[in-house]
C-alpha cells in the first residue's frame, strides 16, 4: 500500500520501500482486515475524505469496522481533533491501536472493540468500509450516529447492490453528494455480477 493523502503527508505498508522527502510525514501501517489498507474501497474511502478536506476544529469521526484503522488515522492525521475507531474483533482493535501508538497518533484516537449499539453519537464524519450485508444492516444506526449536518462515508459494495441501498439512505433524508467507483479485475465473474466496486459521501 502506498498512498498520497496531501503534499506532505503519506501512507504506506510497513514492506513498501519509500522514505519520504525532506518535511514529509510518512505513516506507516500494518494491514490485516476484510478490506486492507490496498483494496479498491479502501482507496475509494480515502479519496473521498481527501476531497472533502481537513476536519473542523470540533469534527468528531468515527471509523466503523476500523480494521487496522487506516481510516481513522488518515483522519486524524488530516487534523480531526477526536477520532474513534470501533470493531467487532480484538486484534483488528489492537491493530489500530498499536498503528496509532507507533505513527504517535495515539492521544488523537481511541479504539473500541464492539459495534454500533455501544456507542453514541453525534458525528460530524462516519466512515465505514464494510460488506453489503453489514452496510444494510446498519443503515438506521448510522442515522442515529450523524450529526444532524453530518457526513457519511461508505463502501465495500458493488454498483449492482446499490439499488437496493440507496433507497433505505434516501428515506431517512440523505443525500448523494459525491460516487467514485473503481474496476478490481478478477478471473470469473464475482456473485455481484460485477467488477465494480463504489464509494459513496453522502450529506443530510
Amino acid at each position: 500500500m502506498f498512498y498520497r493523502l496531501s503534499p506532505s503527508l503519506v501512507m504506506r505498508s510497513p514492506w513498501y520501500p519509500y522514505l519520504g522527502r525532506p518535511g514529509e510525514r510518512v505513516l506507516i501501517l500494518k494491514t490485516s482486515s476484510v478490506f486492507p489498507a490496498g483494496h479498491p474501497t479502501s482507496r475509494l474511502c480515502l479519496d473521498l475524505l481527501k476531497e472533502t478536506g481537513a476536519p473542523g476544529p470540533q469534527a468528531r469521526l468515527l471509523d466503523m469496522g476500523c480494521g487496522s484503522g487506516v481510516l481513522m488515522l488518515a483522519g486524524a492525521a488530516l487534523g480531526a481533533p477526536f477520532c474513534l475507531g470501533a470493531d467487532l474483533l480484538r486484534p483488528a482493535a489492537r491493530t489500530s491501536l498499536d498503528n496509532a501508538r507507533q505513527n504517535g497518533l495515539a492521544e488523537a484516537v481511541q479504539v473500541v472493540q464492539g459495534s454500533t449499539e455501544c456507542l453514541k453519537g453525534a458525528f460530524e464524519l462516519i466512515l465505514a468500509n464494510l460488506p453489503w450485508a453489514v452496510q444494510m444492516a446498519k443503515v438506521t444506526e448510522f442515522s442515529r450516529l450523524a450529526a444532524p449536518d453530518g457526513a457519511l462515508i461508505l463502501s465495500g459494495f458493488k454498483d449492482t447492490q446499490e439499488p437496493e441501498l440507496w433507497p433505505l439512505y434516501q428515506a431517512r433524508g440523505w443525500s448523494l453528494s459525491r460516487r467514485l467507483t473503481r474496476d478490481e479485475w478478477a478471473p470469473e465473474l464475482p456473485p455481484e455480477k460485477s467488477f465494480t466496486w463504489v464509494a459513496w459521501l453522502l450529506n443530510r
